[in-house]
């Protein structure tokens, strides 16, 4: 159960989601541990709680591009990708927020429901040297879809 007084809405989601019930996790518990100092909050009580969705619809979609978490802070749930920074990769991560736009969609109403409404819910974190410029054909296709490539989820800066 969550420690927060205020209970998590991410928490009840995940519940009422089949694909991922059972897998909410207190805090940054979902959240890789080599991975976890890439997030950054002004305010760490109010981290609602996480879920890792790559590995809970693992088994599921074995052959689809998956996205990596969910992150609830402030009541609002973010969409996060932790993922290698290169060129090579954009179509792949784009690949991945189609994936997970789609089972938003179609499997997880509940937790879609719980995007920002006045702050970008989708997230890239490259893991590598970032070889993205920002005026490149390459950055204007990300940002097309809604991705601004981060070093840091850092939420004071959202």
């Amino acid at each position: 159960m969550n420690s927060n007084p205020k209970a998590s809405l991410l928490e009840a989601a995940v519940e009422q989601t089949e694909d991922v019930r059972g897998n909410f996790k207190v805090g940054f518990g979902a959240i890789k541990n080599n991975e976890r100092q890439k997030f950054v909050v002004p305010n760490p009580r109010l981290i609602g709680g996480s879920l890792d969705i790559d590995s809970s619809t693992k088994t599921k979609y074995p052959d689809d591009f998956r996205w990596d978490y969910a992150v609830e802070y402030n009541n609002e749930t973010f969409f996060i990708e932790v993922h290698p920074g290169s060129t090579t990769e954009i179509q792949t991560v784009i690949a991945k927020l189609n994936w997970l736009k789609q089972w938003l969609k179609e499997k997880a109403p509940e937790i879609d429901a719980l995007k920002p409404k006045d702050k970008r819910p989708y997230h890239w974190i490259f893991t590598s040297k970032f070889a993205i410029l920002p005026n490149s054909r390459y950055a204007k296709l990300l940002s097309s879809h809604g991705i601004i490539p981060t070093k840091q989820w850092d939420y004071s800066k959202l």
